[in-house]
């Protein structure tokens, strides 16, 4: 137990001397934080720059201007541009994702200094809601300890590399963090060349599928699980595709859509259209639509 002990904070120490002049505290936001991932970048959680100018303070003090280069409200992401100084970009982790029972540690800026704790991964693959409300899949919950207002901060692995940015605190003290994967490193070199994400938009107001049960068992139509249109935008994408009030949509690309987050998440795959599966009264069809 002692040595395992010696060995964990000799790796502390080591995280703590690797990584922590890449993390920065962001002023003015209750301890928000932001990690460096480039000359000049700085990634952080879209909830933590939607008002006000940006001001980042590193490690040693310096305090630095910062802009805002993109922003993924839907995500949960930004990147900011700023002068980084000697600040190095904090190395991204490859091989395997996250499993239970890795362990972690989380880096924070605070008023004081750099914080480092350690953790383990508790779970995996985990939702939550982002700014926006958009349901954000996959996330990483550790037990790493973290205080209030330190998301944006960073979960790295004993070699001190990237492996989640620490979102959201859970109740018990859990923290969520998004996984530094391949495909959060594409939204992010995107944001940082000012390439904001389009979601894809069918144009549509919909009832949630206990709605829609409701609303067709009251004119004595079939109870379906489904998503009720109950409003078309005239110039939107399902309006040119023939979608109209009253159609009950129970999938998307052929896969079901009890909910609008299903719904939500097979649109952002689907490229430049999609086909519907609706239900208009009692004959079912296939509708396809172009995303533009």
């Amino acid at each position: 137990m002692r040595r395992w002990m010696d060995e964990l904070a000799a790796t502390v120490a080591s995280v703590a001397a690797t990584a922590a002049p890449s993390v920065v505290r962001l002023d003015g936001w209750r301890g928000a934080n932001g990690v460096v991932v480039g000359p000049g970048q700085v990634l952080t959680n879209a909830h933590n720059v939607h008002r006000g100018p940006v001001r980042a303070r590193f490690a040693d003090g310096r305090l630095a201007e910062a802009t805002v280069a993109g922003v993924d409200g839907d995500g949960d992401i930004a990147v900011l541009t700023l002068d980084t100084g000697d600040s190095p970009a904090l190395a991204w982790a490859e091989g395997e994702p996250l499993a239970i029972g890795a362990p972690v540690f989380a880096i924070t800026g605070t008023e004081t200094g750099p914080r480092v704790t350690f953790g383990l991964v508790s779970s995996v693959a985990r939702p939550f809601r982002g700014p926006r409300g958009r349901r954000i899949a996959g996330s990483v919950e550790h037990t790493a300890p973290m205080a209030r207002g330190s998301s944006g901060s960073a979960l790295v692995d004993g070699a001190g590399q990237l492996v989640g940015l620490n979102t959201n605190r859970l109740e018990g003290g859990l923290y969520l963090a998004l996984p530094t994967d391949a495909a959060l490193r594409t939204r992010v070199t995107a944001l940082a060349q000012g390439e904001a994400p389009v979601a894809p938009r069918l144009g549509i107001g919909i009832a949630p599928s206990w709605a829609a049960r409701r609303m067709r068992s009251a004119v004595g139509l079939p109870e379906h699980d489904g998503l009720l249109v109950r409003d078309v935008d005239p110039d939107g994408n399902a309006s040119r595709a023939g979608i109209a009030v009253g159609d009950l949509i129970v999938a998307a690309a052929g896969i079901p859509v009890p909910d609008a987050d299903e719904l939500a998440d097979v649109l952002a795959t689907a490229g430049g259209s999609v086909e519907l599966t609706v239900i208009r009264g009692v004959e079912e069809r296939l509708v396809p639509v172009v995303l533009i």
